[in-house]
């Protein structure tokens, strides 16, 4: 039996085993990634690497084992998810896992916005399989803002469409953190966690975070959805994306991302990591 991470040389897919290899040994630990070389860090640590693609079902046969815990990270091609999120589920089956753990999002069936209906058919799919499983449904990432600073710094101003609504993320190393918990721990077959930080913020309290860190004058921007749209992509962006941006941020001024049920505090044993020193190290690694 082994506890085996999907998507692991992703952004959250590493911080899962960095905290995996420190609760358990690394031979315990299987990674699936598309790329070997690029997984090359992993194997030194003694991690054992299975290679395979969410997109060719056929490279998926033989990457779990009968026994086996296994991580799905959702994967990161809006609109490719469910082909690609159905391959492992059917292979993770015909294996015979002890255990399927989802990243699914906060709410699931409750959460109305455009980038939860992957999530919400992909919960439907594991049930249907009859698989043991455990949904964690995380909740924002803190980094999906600290990580592009520059506008904000340019601009002098956090630009959204979401009103005063407010958002209780995380860090990737919290979600991670209670990944490595469930995949580790006893007790959590057909549990479903509702995953987010104790603190709900507002982006006016985030732009005077990010002044406090910085020295500088940031304001908070509430422009109107298409406006929101317009700027997005003047700066970039995929029409297809900006558009699920504008609709999460409609989302968050209706309180869907705002719930602080405590799960994530509580898989963890300790607070999730405050806005305030996400903010200040995003500032300092600028």
């Amino acid at each position: 039996m082994s506890i085996v991470v999907t998507g692991a040389t992703g952004e959250l897919g590493r911080l899962v085993v960095d905290q995996l290899l420190t609760a358990v040994p690394a031979n315990e630990i299987a990674a699936v990634v598309r790329n070997e070389e690029k997984a090359a860090p992993l194997a030194a640590r003694g991690v054992e690497l299975r290679v395979a693609d969410y997109d060719r079902p056929e490279s998926l046969k033989d990457v779990f084992r009968a026994g086996d815990r296994v991580l799905l990270i959702s994967g990161s091609e809006v609109g490719k998810r469910v082909p690609q999120h159905t391959a492992v589920i059917d292979a993770a089956k015909a294996a015979g896992v002890a255990q399927l753990a989802y990243t699914g999002v906060l709410g699931g069936p409750d959460a109305d916005f455009k980038l939860a209906d992957e999530h919400k058919v992909t919960e439907q799919l594991i049930l249907d399989s009859g698989l043991p499983h455990t949904f964690l449904r995380n909740g924002w990432y803190t980094e999906n803002y600290t990580a592009n600073l520059a506008p904000v710094l340019e601009h002098g101003a956090v630009v959204a469409n979401a009103g005063d609504g407010r958002v209780a993320s995380a860090t990737r190393a919290d979600y991670a953190a209670a990944a490595a918990a469930v995949l580790t721990g006893e007790g959590h077959i057909g549990a479903v966690y509702e995953l987010s930080g104790n603190v709900a913020w507002s982006f006016a309290e985030y732009a005077a975070e990010v002044a406090k860190a910085t020295g500088k004058e940031i304001v908070y921007k509430n422009v109107p959805a298409a406006v929101h749209q317009e700027i997005l992509v003047g700066a970039g962006l995929p029409e297809g994306f900006a558009a699920i941006l504008v609709d999460v941020d409609a989302a968050i001024e209706r309180g869907l991302l705002a719930g602080t049920s405590g799960d994530l505090a509580r898989l963890i044993g300790r607070p999730t990591t405050p806005l305030a020193e996400t903010v200040t190290a995003a500032v300092a690694a600028a």
